[in-house]
């Protein structure tokens, strides 16, 4: 899926120390305003339990191990990472959309829900390899990121970008992103391959960073907030 301007992501996981920051103001985010919004009655509606568009894993792996001296040596590593959806090339959560309600934008290659399409199969979240696409199980249709559509409008970042204390993060057209950044040290666990999806999405790895998909290590910490 070709798109005339293409939005996208970048995250420096060597700046990233998983103070969550990005998550709680995504969180905010969607329930003062998406959450709020989207009320036809204008009731104030609690936040989306269990949906946090952005996360911050923090992934480690290694052991020790004592040698024939009895001495301990050890390989162990830990990392922090931030991951929201990346409004892939080739979105495989529009693929799987029965309805057309998941669709990507033409004007900015983002990848949005049509919520008065929406059946509220969920078809769209088993398919996303980085689980973006969440059930608001209220209303019954899906919700995601959105990249913050109407403060890149007014010349804004995205919240999360705008919230990192590190600037850990950043968004903006790929071509801008590349010019400023290059193509990145590709993407590390916890990620999939993005040969999936081809996800807009560069990273400047951690010195600890494991290839994605590699298995070398595991999820050892997401707390909610």
């Amino acid at each position: 899926m070709t798109q005339p301007t293409q939005y996208g992501f970048y995250v420096d996981s060597t700046k990233c120390t998983g103070c969550k920051a990005c998550h709680v103001s995504c969180k905010d985010r969607q329930s003062n305003e998406i959450r709020n919004n989207s009320n036809p009655e204008g009731n104030t509606l609690p936040a989306l339990e269990g949906v946090t568009w952005r996360r911050v894993y923090e992934y480690g792996g290694g052991e020790w191990t004592k040698g024939n001296n009895g001495c301990f040596e050890q390989n162990v590593f830990a990392y922090y990472m931030s991951i929201g959806c990346n409004h892939c090339s080739e979105p495989v959560c529009v693929k799987a959309c029965p309805t057309g309600a998941m669709h990507k934008r033409r004007e900015d290659g983002l990848v949005h829900v049509a919520s008065e399409l929406c059946i509220g199969c969920e078809s769209c979240a088993r398919a996303c390899p980085y689980d973006a696409p969440q059930i608001d199980r209220d209303r019954k249709v899906m919700t995601k990121c959105d990249g913050c559509f109407e403060r890149i409008a007014d010349g804004r970042k995205p919240v999360c970008v705008e919230s990192c204390p590190l600037r850990a993060l950043d968004f903006d057209t790929m071509d801008n992103l590349r010019a400023k950044y290059g193509d990145g040290d590709g993407h590390i666990a916890p990620l999939p391959s993005p040969s999936i999806t081809s996800p807009n999405l560069i990273i400047k790895a951690n010195v600890n960073g494991r290839p994605a998909g590699s298995g070398e290590g595991q999820i050892l910490n997401l707390s909610e907030v």
